[in-house]
């Protein structure tokens, strides 16, 4: 079981949820809710994960990417505490088991109304397992022609927040747009580091990421790209959604709903960390703060959404005795 567990690369799991989080609370700050929907889309999503890291251990392991170049810990097929065959059983279990959820999702979002609604999303959720399992799995595996980026910033981006607010809403709000290219272009990040850290290991086993493509000093770039763009295009979302309006006191400019600020500490901390680094080494803890950070992003803007939201109605109700 601990194998196991490690193969799941628990420190992955909060980053993939991020935009289940924001894309929920958003959809609650509008007046839905519906219990299920969140607890099966983030089921689905941790299922996606934990597939993702089971086919890219399977992946690299087989094709001897993970080797003794590599820098960062020792995954389960590399070390041999699980084998090939082992891990591609769990793959096909792990795929089985999130198209389940994903179907229950569906279900719960849309059931015998919105039939065509079923089927987009049903064909989102087998695209979204192909793709976790294609990232490194074959001869075609994108992973390796560096089109890693784009599907992260997809699935865990966009399809991951404008998808869950979709099934609240049955409708696409465009404001979204701003805190989803957030969250997809911080998951971006995280796999950045990931390249960066592996740049050489990645380039002698033929991995041709975007790092080994563009090389280290364009990854350094893009990475403050990423990271600073997220943090702008957050901050933009709450002006635009008028973070400011205090509903009891509508001049007063209201500092809590921008709780999320806090988030923005650790995220500048590590773009100070990335830029200094000169050993590939130590990117590795980089990985686990930058994808927390984006974690507490995401649950100080959802806790801002909502509280915004919950203080609207509360004054309505005030103001009406």
């Amino acid at each position: 079981m601990k194998h196991w567990i490690e193969a799941a690369r628990v420190r992955t799991l909060p980053l993939s949820v991020s935009g289940i989080i924001v894309g929920s609370f958003y959809a609650m700050s509008q007046g839905m809710f519906n219990w299920k929907i969140v607890v099966f889309a983030l089921l689905t999503t941790l299922g996606l994960q934990i597939l993702s890291n089971f086919a890219n251990d399977y992946g690299d392991g087989v094709k001897g990417t993970d080797n003794e170049d590599r820098i960062g810990p020792k995954r389960a097929i590399q070390s041999g505490v699980i084998t090939p065959q082992a891990m591609k059983r769990a793959m096909m279990v792990m795929s089985l088991i999130t198209l389940g959820f994903a179907g229950l999702l569906i279900y719960f979002a849309f059931k015998e109304s919105y039939l065509l609604y079923s089927f987009v999303f049903f064909v989102l959720g087998i695209l979204a397992i192909a793709s976790a399992i294609r990232y490194t799995v074959g001869k075609g595996a994108y992973g390796y022609r560096g089109y890693g980026d784009l599907f992260v910033f997809l699935f865990f981006g966009w399809v991951s927040t404008f998808g869950v607010f979709f099934m609240f809403s049955k409708e696409i709000d465009w404001l979204l747009l701003l805190p989803a290219t957030a969250i997809g272009f911080l998951s971006v990040g995280v796999l950045n580091l990931n390249n960066m850290r592996d740049e050489e290991s990645d380039r002698k086993s033929g991995k041709n990421t975007l790092v080994v493509k563009k090389g280290g000093v364009w990854a350094k770039k893009y990475h403050f790209f990423l990271v600073v763009s997220a943090m702008v295009l957050v901050l933009l979302f709450a002006v635009i959604f008028d973070f400011t309006i205090d509903p009891a006191n509508p001049e007063r400019f209201n500092f809590d709903l921008y709780l999320f600020l806090i988030a923005y500490i650790p995220l500048i901390l590590h773009l100070k960390r990335v830029a200094a680094n000169t050993n590939p080494k130590l990117l590795d803890p980089e990985l686990k703060k930058l994808a927390l950070s984006t974690f507490l992003l995401a649950i100080l803007l959802a806790l801002s959404m909502f509280y915004f939201f919950s203080d609207i109605i509360v004054n309505l109700f005030l103001g009406g005795r």
